[in-house]
């Protein structure tokens, strides 16, 4: 059985993956060998970056015989009606949750805490404290509770917050998790918000300029997930009175001159919540599992989308 791998050469992606006898591995970076065996390839993994451009090349092959091609992120929408409809996607869900979910709580701290004021002054060798926020005691909520979602939780409660509420595309017991048809409802009661969902037809803009003015004043917004879940218009309106920590934007990159990089209360980094170095570890794992499934003639796991989800 034929897989195409986002290795250098073979030997590397045996080094990372493993040798099974029942699987054939070409990677990506040998035109010549990708094109004598694209009739036989059934499992295609690209890398974590440049998805659509690798795929873009890949697909130029025909590729009579692909069952799934294999993604290095969790998000996958961007790769919706790209692939085409015979060929299943994978996600690499759970290859970015520690990761993620650092960087949504280290945000949440720059911000409260005002660390990124104290790297400033660092610059200007200037002493100035001032009283910061912190995360213990505050109201926490959630939006978007899957693996990254629960990934969060872990870090926060130990940093001892006052609740956390938990929010889903749907309700849930054990532990509790509120629909997010409720979000409106539990808005006025929060102090600071993790999203940590995909971006899809029920979360954009599920932040918006009514769901923002609920948040009572000083409230802090982490967006680790997709930058279109928030309105950018809104944001920029509600920046001061609320408090934003943004590792994604609408649009992104976000241009030089745009006025969210000097809005009041605002952190922004250029989504980064995957730039670590425990995600090539991680997505390599994954795909051995995967490439484990293939031998064995198992289903293949992280199915999102397609024939075979």
């Amino acid at each position: 059985m034929r897989v195409w791998l986002p290795y250098a050469t073979v030997a590397e992606a045996e080094a990372r993956v493993g040798r099974r006898d029942a699987v054939d591995i070409t990677v990506l970076e040998d035109a010549d060998e990708l094109a004598a065996t694209a009739g036989e390839v059934v499992f295609a993994a690209v890398p974590n970056y440049a998805a659509l451009e690798v795929w873009a090349r890949l697909a130029t092959y025909s590729l009579p015989k692909l069952q799934v091609v294999q993604l290095g992120s969790a998000g996958y929408e961007h790769m919706v009606g790209v692939v085409p409809d015979s060929v299943s996607i994978a996600n690499a869900a759970g290859v970015h949750d520690a990761g993620t979910a650092e960087l949504a709580v280290a945000l949440a701290l720059v911000s409260l805490r005002g660390l990124d004021t104290y790297a400033r002054q660092q610059t200007t060798h200037t002493w100035a404290s001032s009283i910061g926020r912190s995360l213990a005691d505050r109201r926490v909520l959630i939006y978007g509770y899957g693996r990254i979602g629960a990934a969060v939780e872990r870090r926060v409660s130990g940093f001892e917050p006052a609740s956390i509420v938990r929010l889903a595309r749907s309700a849930r017991p054990e532990p509790q998790v509120h629909s997010a048809d409720e979000l409106a409802s539990l808005l006025p009661d929060v102090d600071v918000v993790f999203i940590t969902a995909p971006a899809t037809p029920d979360t954009v803009h599920a932040f918006d300029a009514a769901a923002l003015a609920l948040l009572p004043d000083g409230a802090l917004v982490v967006n680790a997930g997709r930058g279109k879940i928030i309105d950018t218009d809104a944001m920029a309106a509600e920046a001061g009175r609320l408090h934003f920590a943004l590792d994604v934007v609408d649009p992104e990159p976000l241009p030089a001159d745009h006025p969210l990089w000097e809005a009041p209360g605002m952190t922004i980094v250029p989504h980064v919540g995957g730039a670590n170095d425990s995600v090539p570890v991680r997505y390599d794992r994954l795909i051995s599992a995967q490439l484990d499934r293939l031998a064995a003639g198992e289903p293949f796991t992280n199915l999102v989308w397609g024939p075979l989800a």
